[in-house]
C-alpha cells in the first residue's frame, strides 16, 4: 500500500491521512465496494480521487450538487488528474469533447447527475465507457428515512448492475444508523467495509441566539463584524430573502452577495469564484440551494433563517473551519419560520384523488406499457414533479410498474455543413443508411427534425442505430444534435391492480412520509431549546457518545436552555373567505378542493395553480405565517358551507 502513500504527498500535497480515508482508499484497492461516513469538511472527497488514480477504468461520481462541483473540478485539475463533469449548462462542443475524452479513457474521474442515466444519448455513450468505480455522493438520499430522499436515487443499484458497474463507495455526512443500514443493504456493502469516523469537531463553536425577526438585521450585523474575522455564509430560507439581506449588508458597508438557485449560472460562477477567492467575503445562500462549496477558511456560518433539519444544520455548519482554526456557527432563532418549512412538506404530498388520476392513466392504457411525460402527466394530476416521481418509483416498489428505458420523444439538429459533405464520408450500405437519414430529416427556418419512425421502417434498422449514427455526426461537427420532450417508458407488471385500494395504500404512505418530515422539523427545535449541551446533543443524534459538555457552545456558556420566541399569527375569523378566493375560482377550469384553496393561501405552489396564475392573485401566500393544518380547518369549514 505504499503506493498510495505516495500519492498522497506527490499528487495531493498531504503528508498524511485524515481518520477513515486510508481505511476505506484500501478497501477500495483491494476490489471491495465501501461505505464512508465521515462530517462535512472531513475529506471524503478523497476517498475516490486517490483510489481513481490507481484504478484501470475511470471513476464516475454521481452528486446531487453538480452545478457546484466547478471548485472540485479545478482542484483535481491543478493535480494534474483528468477530470469532468456532465451538466445541462455544457455547450455542445464541451459536451462531445467531455464524452469523447470519457470513451477513449482519457478521463479518470466523471461527474453526473442521477437524471444523466435515464438520458438515451448517455446512456449509449456509457455502454463504450469503462467504468470500474461508481461513487455515490450524498448517499443518503437513497434511502426514504434520509433528509432528503431523492426517488432517482433508488435506481442507481440498478443502474450499476445493467452498466456492469461491480464496485461502490457511498459518501455521506449525514446518516443516522437506520439510514447508513438501509443504504448499505441496497447495495450490498458489508458491515466491516462501513468506515464511520467521529462526528464532534471541537473548533466549532455552536450558539444558538433567541430573537425576533425585527431585530436580526442588526444582530447579524454584529455578528459578521465581531471574531473570529474572515469569510461567512448566511443562510436565509427563500430567494427574495436572500437578495434583500445581502442588499442590506451592502448598504451598511459590508461586502456580500446574494447566492441562489434563481440565479444564472455565469453570475453563480463567478459569485463562487469571487468567494473562493476572498473577494466576496460575505455570501447570503438559500438553505434549499446549498453552497458545495471546499473553503477551508470560512470563519462563520450564520443561520439567519432556521434550517430544514438537524440533517441540513449539520451539514451546513461543516462547511465552516475546516482549516481546523475556531469558527463560529451562529444560529438566529424563533419560531415564526416553522409554517414556511412545513409548508415545503405539505406541498410534497399528493392527495387520494391525484394519486387515482395517475393510477385511472396506468388503467386506461392500451397494450403493456405505459408513458409517461412527466410534464405533461404533473399538470394533469396536480402533483409536483419530485412527488410524481416518487409515487412512480413507490408503484415500482409495488411491482405494479416497471421501468423499460426513457427516450426522447423527438430529435433536432443544426446542420453545420452540408448534407451532401455528411454523405460523401460514408460509402456502400452505410452511405444508403445516412442518406435515408437525412431524407426523413425535415429542415424549418434553422432546426432540423429527425423522423425516427420512418427511418426505422424504410431501413429495417433499430431506432438504437439511427441514434448512434446522429451521435456520430455530432462528435464530428457536422451537426449540432438536440433532444426534446423526454419520455418515461414502463412496463405494466400487473394490469388488474385495484385503483382505489392501491391509491389509499399509497396516499397513507404518503401521509406518513408529511408526519415524519413535519416530526423531523420540530425535533430540530426541540434540539435547538435543549437544555443539554448542543454538541453532545448533535453528536447522538448521529450514533457519537461524548463523553464530556464541549465547555463552549451556548448551553454550556448560559448554563440554561434556550427558548426561541414565536410570534402569534394573525386570526382567521376576521378575514373574508370570498374575496381571498374569488379570483382563483374564477380561474379554475373545474370546482376548487381544500387542498387547492389551502395550498393557494399558505402560499405552496403546484402544477394547477400555476395554470391558474394563481401567483399573480392578491391571495396568493397570504397565510403562510399561519400553520397550514389551522389555514386548512379554516378553509374546509368554509367550503362545508357553500
Amino acid at each position: 500500500m505504499s503506493s498510495i502513500h505516495e500519492s498522497l504527498k506527490e499528487v495531493f500535497g498531504f503528508q498524511e491521512f485524515k481518520p477513515g480515508q486510508q481505511q476505506v482508499i484500501e478497501t477500495l484497492i483491494a476490489g471491495n465496494s465501501a461505505a464512508s461516513i465521515f462530517p462535512t469538511g472531513a475529506g471524503k472527497s478523497l476517498c475516490y480521487q486517490l483510489p481513481a488514480l490507481h484504478e484501470q477504468g475511470m471513476t464516475l461520481v454521481i452528486s446531487p450538487l453538480l452545478s457546484l462541483m466547478k471548485d472540485q473540478i479545478d482542484f483535481l485539475k491543478s493535480k494534474n488528474i483528468t477530470a469532468a463533469k456532465l451538466d445541462s449548462g455544457m455547450s455542445a462542443e464541451d459536451y462531445r469533447s467531455t464524452l469523447e475524452a470519457a470513451r477513449a479513457g482519457q478521463l479518470k474521474i466523471l461527474l453526473i447527475a442521477v437524471e444523466r442515466f435515464k438520458n438515451e444519448r448517455f446512456r449509449t455513450q456509457l455502454q463504450q465507457m469503462n467504468v470500474s468505480l461508481l461513487v455515490v455522493d450524498e448517499a443518503h438520499c437513497i434511502s426514504e428515512w434520509g433528509h432528503n430522499f431523492r426517488p432517482d436515487y433508488l435506481k442507481i443499484p440498478i443502474f450499476a448492475e445493467e452498466f456492469h458497474i461491480e464496485k461502490v463507495l457511498l459518501l455521506t455526512a449525514t446518516a443516522t444508523s437506520m439510514v447508513i443500514a438501509d443504504m448499505c443493504a441496497k447495495f450490498n456493502i458489508h458491515e466491516k467495509n462501513v468506515v464511520q469516523t467521529g462526528f464532534y469537531r471541537e473548533n466549532l463553536f455552536l450558539r444558538i441566539q433567541p430573537i425576533t425577526e425585527q431585530k436580526k438585521d442588526s444582530e447579524l450585523q454584529n455578528i459578521l463584524a465581531g471574531k473570529p474575522h474572515g469569510s461567512a455564509v448566511v443562510y436565509v430560507t427563500q430567494q427574495k430573502t436572500a437578495e434583500r439581506v445581502a442588499m442590506m449588508l451592502k448598504e451598511n458597508g459590508m461586502p456580500a452577495e446574494a447566492y441562489h438557485a434563481g440565479m444564472d449560472n455565469s453570475r453563480r460562477d463567478q459569485i463562487q469564484n469571487q468567494f473562493m477567492a476572498g473577494k466576496t467575503a460575505i455570501v447570503v445562500a438559500t438553505i434549499a440551494f446549498g453552497m458545495g462549496i471546499d473553503k477551508k477558511d470560512l470563519r462563520k456560518v450564520i443561520h439567519y433563517d432556521l434550517p430544514k433539519s438537524i440533517e441540513n444544520y449539520s451539514q451546513e455548519i461543516g462547511r465552516a473551519g475546516r482549516d481546523d482554526k475556531p469558527s463560529l456557527c451562529c444560529l438566529l432563532g424563533n419560531k415564526n419560520g416553522v409554517p414556511v418549512l412545513e409548508n415545503f412538506v405539505y406541498g410534497d404530498t399528493p392527495s387520494y384523488s391525484n394519486i387515482s388520476h395517475v393510477l385511472n392513466c396506468i388503467d386506461q392504457n392500451q397494450g403493456n406499457t405505459f408513458e409517461v411525460h412527466p410534464y405533461r402527466l404533473s399538470r394533469e394530476s396536480d402533483v409536483r414533479l419530485l412527488p410524481l416521481k416518487t409515487l412512480l418509483v413507490y408503484l415500482e416498489m409495488a411491482k405494479i410498474i416497471s421501468p423499460k428505458y426513457t427516450y426522447f420523444e423527438s430529435y433536432a439538429f443544426l446542420y453545420l455543413t452540408t448534407p451532401e459533405a455528411i454523405i460523401s464520408n460514408f460509402n456502400n450500405e452505410r452511405k444508403h443508411f445516412v442518406k435515408t437519414i437525412l431524407a426523413h430529416s425535415k429542415t424549418a427556418k434553422k432546426w432540423t427534425t429527425v423522423d425516427i419512425d420512418h427511418i426505422v421502417e424504410e431501413t429495417g434498422s433499430d431506432r438504437q442505430r439511427v441514434l448512434t449514427a446522429l451521435e456520430y455526426f455530432h462528435e464530428k461537427g457536422w451537426i449540432t444534435l438536440q433532444p426534446k420532450s423526454a419520455v418515461e417508458v414502463f412496463e405494466i407488471l400487473a394490469p388488474e391492480f385495484d385503483i382505489n385500494s392501491v391509491a389509499r395504500e399509497l396516499a397513507d404512505l404518503f401521509a406518513q412520509k408529511e408526519q415524519k418530515e413535519v416530526a423531523r422539523i420540530h425535533s430540530m427545535i426541540q434540539m435547538f431549546e435543549t437544555d443539554q449541551c448542543l454538541a453532545k446533543s448533535l453528536s447522538a443524534y448521529f450514533g457519537e457518545n461524548l463523553k464530556n459538555d464541549c465547555k463552549r457552545c451556548s448551553v454550556c456558556i448560559n448554563h440554561k436552555p434556550v427558548l426561541l420566541p414565536e410570534s402569534n399569527p394573525p386570526s382567521l375569523d376576521n378575514l373574508s373567505f370570498s374575496n381571498l378566493t374569488q379570483p382563483l375560482a374564477r380561474a379554475a377550469a373545474s370546482p376548487l378542493t381544500v387542498s387547492q384553496v389551502t395550498r393557494f393561501l399558505c402560499g405552496i405552489s403546484t402544477p394547477r395553480l400555476v395554470q391558474y396564475k394563481a401567483k399573480q392573485m392578491p391571495g396568493f401566500k397570504l397565510l403562510q405565517s399561519s400553520p397550514y393544518k389551522s389555514v386548512e380547518k379554516w378553509v374546509r369549514r368554509h367550503m362545508e358551507k357553500q
